[in-house]
């Protein structure tokens, strides 16, 4: 039988450098406002934004009908679950460099390693494990537990990598069987639910007397935007659905273990915008911490690679 696509690696190159890129400048858009809004309006703004592309090609490639899905009921926990990940990394980088945030996050692979055997059955080969623990004791030296400089914002970039894991893995039965554009726009959906609930709690009683940058993001009552930063974040929902669908077509170009260590030039964009845009630069202990979590991932995924290799060369 004929593949249904051609692979094409360089292809595949372009469209993750591409959504990288997209999603990097996102998080650098909503730091740059987390002290002006809150993590819920800018989501509002950023679903508003999404919504024109998102239903505009959902439109012509068969109309509203294809939301309906037997599966709806998975589609819409996976959103939620991502929704909460995504939220803890905006609050995450509202109170620490976007680099650190972004180097504790790498341990997302870790995660989804390590849950392929309760969540799927699968088994969790020795240079799995070794990488998880070797990634873990990358994240201990950024965090530093117990440290004067313990940041707790940090452990909501863990979660967020941990929920994003897990998101992904109940949600890839289900991408086999519904169209990415039809989960998009359901997720899109659920973020934007999630976000007018928020502003309905957070407007409703006095937050006021919230200090942490991280809850205070959160929590802060909705200011109207000027019309500039209105745009901003309503042209954020642009980067974020043409970034979906660059994530999506690099996995359909080329094999899932050689496009995923792309996903790592992120730290580039988070080291760059951090430097050139707040001013912030990681220190020793996360340069170093980072490196083993980002070299245990690479390393993860190459032997991924060679092990299947074995096996589809096997007799």
């Amino acid at each position: 039988m004929s593949k249904p696509h051609q692979d094409n690696r360089l292809l595949a190159i372009v469209c993750v450098f591409s959504a990288i890129g997209f999603a990097s400048t996102q998080d650098a858009i909503v730091k740059s406002m987390s002290g002006s809004f809150s993590a819920y309006e800018t989501l509002v703004l950023r679903c508003a934004g999404s919504y024109p592309v998102l239903l505009g090609m959902l439109w012509h490639s068969g109309g509203l009908a294809a939301l309906k899905t037997p599966l709806l009921g998975r589609v819409l926990l996976r959103s939620f679950i991502l929704c909460s990940a995504y939220l803890a990394f905006v609050m995450a980088i509202a109170a620490m460099p976007i680099a650190n945030a972004v180097a504790i996050y790498f341990t997302m692979p870790f995660f989804v390693a390590g849950l392929a055997g309760p969540v799927l059955g699968e088994r969790v080969r020795l240079h799995r494990w070794l990488a998880i623990i070797s990634g873990f004791i990358g994240v201990i030296i950024m965090v530093r537990p117990g440290a004067g400089v313990f940041e707790p914002a940090a452990l909501l970039a863990l979660y967020s990598a941990f929920g994003y894991a897990y998101g992904q893995m109940i949600g890839r039965p289900v991408a086999q069987q519904v169209s990415p554009l039809v989960i998009a726009t359901w997720q899109n959906t659920i973020y934007l639910v999630v976000a007018l609930v928020l502003a309905v709690i957070f407007n409703s009683f006095d937050f006021s007397g919230v200090t942490h940058k991280s809850l205070a993001f959160l929590s802060r009552p909705w200011v109207w935007p000027a019309a500039a930063d209105a745009l901003i974040l309503f042209a954020n929902g642009f980067l974020a659905a043409f970034g979906m669908l660059l994530f999506v077509n690099a996995y359909k170009f080329a094999e899932s273990n050689f496009v995923a260590p792309f996903e790592y030039s992120s730290m580039i964009w988070a080291l760059g915008y951090g430097l050139v845009i707040f001013g912030d630069f990681p220190d020793a202990y996360t340069g170093i911490g980072g490196a083993i979590v980002v070299a245990a991932g690479i390393l993860m995924i190459w032997r991924d690679r060679q092990f299947d290799r074995t096996v589809v060369q096997s007799p």
